[in-house]
This record gives C-alpha cells, sequence and structure tokens, in this order.
C-alpha cells in the first residue's frame, strides 16, 4: 500500500453474529482512495453484512471500521454523510417516475428543487435512462430498475459508493456499460 495515498476503508477485526451464527469473523481490510474494491464469496460469506456494517446500517457485533477516518460506531453520522448504497434488493419508489425518484433523492440529500432537476436529468443521461423518464418504475424490466437504483445511489455524489451485488438482473451490455 502507497504510505502517501489516503485510506478510504480502514477495517479492523470487524465481526458480526446473528445469536450463534457467525457472519463476519474478524475482518481485517485497507482500501485506498479511488481503489476499486470486491468483495467476491459463496452465498452467506457475509459481503452484504460487511457492506451493511460499512455503511452504518448494521452495527458490528465486535471491532470497527474507519471510513475517511470516520467511525463507524462512534461517528456513524460523518460516515453516513460521505457514502452511499445500491442493495442487493432493487430500492425504487415503483409508484414513482424515473425522474422523480432521481428527483426524490436528490431532495433528500438536500438539493433544491433546480439542482434536483438537473441532476436527475445528468443521471438519466448517464445511466441511459432518458427516454424512460416518465415511465413509472413499477413498469420497468429489472435491469431497468437496477440501473436507476445505482443512479440514485450516485446521485448525491458520495465520496464512497457501495454497490452490492451491483450487475445483478443487467444485460451483457448494461454491465459493460455500469462497469466502465
Amino acid at each position: 500500500m502507497d504510505k502517501t495515498r489516503t485510506l478510504a476503508v480502514d477495517v479492523r477485526g470487524l465481526s458480526r453474529r446473528f445469536g450463534e451464527r457467525v457472519a463476519v469473523d474478524n475482518l481485517d481490510l485497507r482500501i485506498e482512495d479511488g481503489e476499486l474494491f470486491a468483495l467476491l464469496g459463496v452465498n452467506g460469506a457475509g459481503k452484504t453484512t460487511t457492506i451493511r456494517m460499512l455503511a452504518c446500517l448494521l452495527e458490528p457485533s465486535g471491532g470497527d471500521a474507519f471510513v475517511y477516518g470516520h467511525s463507524i460506531i462512534t461517528d456513524r453520522g460523518a460516515v453516513k454523510a460521505i457514502n452511499d448504497i445500491s442493495p442487493q434488493e432493487t430500492a425504487v419508489a415503483e409508484n414513482l417516475s424515473v425522474r422523480e425518484n432521481l428527483e426524490l433523492m436528490a431532495r433528500l440529500y438536500g438539493m433544491d428543487r433546480k439542482t434536483a432537476r438537473a441532476e436527475a436529468q445528468r443521471m438519466m443521461e448517464r445511466f441511459k435512462l432518458s427516454d424512460r423518464a416518465k415511465d413509472k418504475a413499477k413498469g420497468l424490466s429489472g435491469g431497468l430498475k437496477r440501473r436507476l437504483s445505482i443512479a440514485m445511489a450516485l446521485i448525491s455524489g458520495p465520496k464512497l459508493l457501495f454497490l452490492d451485488e451491483p450487475t445483478l438482473g443487467l444485460d451483457v451490455r448494461a454491465r459493460r456499460d455500469l462497469w466502465d
């Protein structure tokens, strides 16, 4: 690891138990700023549990992790302010349109109406959703919902983005576009 680079994530002995079941066992991990990092493993290996702890959605049973120097235990607000997550299960409001979903997320992150509309348009263009702007999310295919979910996670401009199973439901072209 380059000593001059900033650590984005510094995990120290992170553990999570659900009753007697150990989901994450004493994990140590360091991810540098700007690094693309993937957690790989079989189903039930603790990948989603780890992401949920790092995003402050689930408290660890032991250890700690620091996101840009902020503890996920003692400084949860600061951690939440600089990260976002696109969960494994697509998180869209089914009865809102593509544009409305994006604008809602932008407004929740404090953007005024005009800025939210502009950012929603930018995300629709970036994720090739512009032609579906007025369509209700419930009418989208699984792959389009996934793209919308990822766009919603990115609209706030997070310093750190967690993508849980990011290519789930995407076709080959959409997967390539996402990675690009």
